[in-house]
């Protein structure tokens, strides 16, 4: 298997666990566990803080200490174990520490990944977009997986689906990779101690980095209500599955010509698309909080989260050092897709009781929080956008 189609394989078995956790589990705790909304926003916000802890902290550490392979396995084996776990009957409090637990260990495979592309990237010109529209393959056959299983079983299918993608991504991160990631981590004084201040001092990158925060965090209510939204207009599970799978068939096209089309574009006037589009996808669920309106927002989930995400990835591969690629994908995966989704989970959940609508609205702030910082910090970034 050639380092590409590794790349491409690893983005797969992942993304296809992940288009079960991140639209599906709080459907889950609600449905299959018999939690309140208000009960699984507290779950699930508490996750995502456990998670943007261990992104930002344990992720560099075991960087410092394990190579880029053995990170990804160790991360997939103990994601599977504690899977494992959620399959007895258990009260709030166990599915609180089990979720907290899971949250802090299983999304550190991503950062793993990624970093492993930018790596690739530089070390052997991969193709970034290429690979990374099969995780958005994987992510759309769980959606249409999830959607089968519930309709004909029930939610306790999601589960079952997520332990089988675990144990599917432990066995093939088991077997051959590149060499490229099998090294060891080079020990220096710079590497231990220096990587996120180097970071933080970059303001070119603190800037991104914000701007990040605002256009992931504004996906909340989408990834944790998505689903609850859809089920509450009465449309079977099936038809769930595909309606969410639109976003990502558009994200899928996205990706694949992402590299092609957008190699010479400025990250400032990527992100500036990405915070327009999603700014529109919000205020029209608010506004029209009907399924129709619904389905027509999901093509813009390219841009909210597409582009958003493809400019962070073009900017730290163009513009950081190679020294410094781990860390930055780990704040980015501990702030921007973690820290700001938890920290927006507990007022959505909030506003949701009183009016889904109000949920999505609340995102739309951060989207127009975002195109104004663009707006005014474009001239900032273009020095050191390439």
């Amino acid at each position: 298997m050639n380092n590409q189609r590794w790349l491409s394989m690893s983005f797969f078995v992942f993304f296809f666990t992940w288009g079960i956790f991140l639209p599906y589990w709080t459907g889950w705790l609600t449905s299959a566990k018999g939690l309140s909304v208000t009960d699984a926003s507290i779950i699930m916000g508490a996750g995502m803080i456990a998670r943007s802890f261990s992104t930002f902290f344990l992720f560099p550490l075991a960087m410092r200490n394990l190579s880029l392979l053995r990170v990804m396995r160790w991360t997939t084996l103990l994601s599977f174990l504690i899977a494992l776990a959620y399959l007895p009957e258990s009260p709030f409090y166990v599915l609180f520490g089990l979720t907290v637990l899971f949250s802090a260990v299983y999304p550190v495979i991503l950062p793993s990944v990624e970093s492993g592309a930018s790596l690739l990237m530089q070390v052997e010109r991969i193709h970034y977009g290429k690979s990374r529209s099969f995780g958005s393959i994987g992510y759309t056959i769980a959606l249409l997986l999830i959607g089968v299983a519930t309709a004909i079983w029930n939610e306790q299918a999601i589960l079952y689906m997520m332990i089988v993608g675990l144990a599917a991504a432990l066995w093939f991160f088991y077997r051959q990779a590149p060499v490229a990631l099998l090294q060891p981590p080079v020990k220096t004084p710079t590497r231990d101690t220096g990587q996120l201040r180097a970071l933080f001092a970059n303001k070119p990158f603190v800037l991104v980095l914000l701007i990040a925060i605002l256009l992931q965090g504004a996906h909340a209510s989408y990834y944790n209500y998505g689903f609850i939204f859809l089920d509450g207009m009465g449309i079977n599970g099936f038809y769930i599955g595909i309606i969410l799978n639109i976003a990502v068939l558009f994200e899928i096209i996205f990706f694949t010509q992402a590299d092609r089309l957008l190699a010479n574009v400025r990250t400032s006037t990527i992100f500036l698309i990405a915070a327009a589009g999603s700014t529109v996808r919000w205020i029209a669920i608010f506004l029209f909080p009907v399924t129709s309106v619904f389905i027509a927002t999901q093509v813009l989930h390219s841009v909210s989260f597409g582009m958003a995400h493809f400019a962070f990835i073009q900017y730290i591969s163009k513009t950081l050092p190679h020294t410094l690629i781990a860390s930055a994908q780990g704040v980015y995966a501990a702030v921007a897709m973690s820290l700001s989704v938890a920290i927006l989970t507990f007022p959505a959940g909030y506003l949701y009781d009183l009016s889904p609508r109000y949920a999505f609205l609340s995102m739309a702030v951060c989207s127009i929080a975002a195109l104004f910082l663009i707006l005014l910090s474009k001239q900032r970034l273009t020095p050191t956008d390439k």
